[in-house]
């Protein structure tokens, strides 16, 4: 499986083509959409998130609720782009007014791609930089995510996400709590918290942040249970799935770091409080007696709950600008600031999720046969036994 995304932050829409999903596998625009929506939420989003709503349209391999086999292609349209017509359409400007001299960008602000991408592409301009590096290209990979969570819940795989931390206010969440209970709690916490007793604390600590014209991050966590034993490689480095799950959560826009399990804790514990002793029991065959290494053992999944966190840092765009040069006079200044979010840790974490389902789902599509639904399904189910009965 792959996917490709293309479009602007203000472009007309925001495009991505997914690859490799077997025929036969029910889908609905519905079940893309609950996602985009999600996405949206989230106490600390900017004004920018009043503006757009997001629905996907199905453009390609799908007929009558069932993919096909083929290519599948995923539109969501700007609806801010009628305002930015003039300034990010693809046609030559023959006269230029006075607001497309004054959307024009000779001033990076720190923290973000502007100027490493200027002096890549060559760009005088750095709209063509910040246009394409800004968040709004999630959207579309939470759409091919959400189309991965799809395949994943007819397999018996379930993926949640949740708030662990924003601006150092930490949650305390029961480790032995359902994945249906973490859901609901996340779903209904205004900060995505599954720990009620320090959502207030959190949203008190983003109204703190906007009041000083600042930004604060956070720590995201994503579970995801059902995955069958020895999916990925202990075989060749490229192939080993929690290296390909971290470099995904390393992709999204300012996630810094990413750990499974207890993660970093692991360097100041002794082994025998790190790895997870090995049990066998007659109906669910061997499985692990504790979680620390959050699902994984030499790149492969063990039978476990996949445990992955993301750490994202503060939005760079600030209300109280950081210092940087223009690149035209070479003089200092205060930076400039687009729309902005003082925190958008909540709306990241389905972010978070959407790129772990779609390793997950790739990883599966790689390993079994996956040209039609029904016997992927199967292939899945026998694994599944296969392991019981080892």
């Amino acid at each position: 499986m792959r996917y490709l995304t293309a479009g602007e932050s203000h472009g007309p829409q925001l495009t991505t083509i997914l690859e490799g999903l077997p025929a036969g596998m029910p889908l609905l625009a519905e079940d893309i959409n609950t996602d985009l929506a999600r996405r949206q939420k989230g106490y600390g989003r900017g004004r920018r998130m009043q503006i757009e709503k997001d629905t996907v349209e199905i453009l390609s391999g799908v007929r009558h609720g069932q993919t096909l086999g083929s290519p599948i292609c995923l539109v969501v349209e700007n609806n801010d782009w009628k305002h930015w017509t003039s300034i990010m359409g693809p046609d030559p400007l023959t006269d230029v007014s006075e607001d497309e001299i004054k959307r024009k960008i000779t001033r990076p602000r720190p923290g973000h791609a502007d100027l490493n991408g200027a002096i890549k592409y060559g760009h005088r301009d750095m709209r063509n930089v910040l246009e394409r590096s800004s968040a709004r290209e999630t959207t579309v990979r939470v759409a091919a995510g959400a189309v991965a969570k799809k395949l994943l819940s007819l397999v018996g795989i379930e993926v949640v996400s949740h708030v662990v931390e924003i601006g150092g206010v930490k949650a305390n969440v029961d480790l032995t709590l359902a994945l249906e209970e973490l859901k609901d709690r996340s779903e209904k916490s205004p900060v995505r918290c599954a720990d009620p007793n320090v959502e207030a604390k959190m949203m008190e600590a983003i109204d703190q942040a906007k009041e000083n014209g600042d930004s604060i991050g956070g720590i995201v966590e994503v579970v995801a249970t059902g995955m069958p034993a020895g999916v990925g490689s202990y075989v060749h480095y490229d192939r080993k799935l929690d290296a390909k799950i971290a470099a995904a959560i390393v992709s999204i826009n300012a996630f810094k770091g990413v750990e499974f399990g207890i993660g970093f804790e692991a360097a100041s514990k002794p082994g025998s409080e790190v790895h997870d002793e090995i049990a066998w029991d007659k109906e669910k065959g061997y499985y692990r007696k504790t979680n620390r290494l959050g699902g994984f053992e030499g790149g492969m999944t063990t039978g476990m709950p996949v445990v992955v966190r993301g750490v994202m840092k503060p939005i760079p765009t600030l209300y109280k600008p950081l210092q940087s040069v223009d690149i035209d006079t070479k003089e200092p200044f205060s930076a400039s600031i687009e729309r902005s979010d003082s925190c958008a840790v909540p709306a990241a974490a389905v972010v978070a999720e959407a790129v772990v389902a779609w390793e997950l789902a790739s990883a599966l599509v790689e390993q079994f046969n996956s040209d039609r639904f029904t016997g992927f399904k199967d292939e899945i189910d026998r694994q599944r036994q296969v392991a019981r009965d080892f």
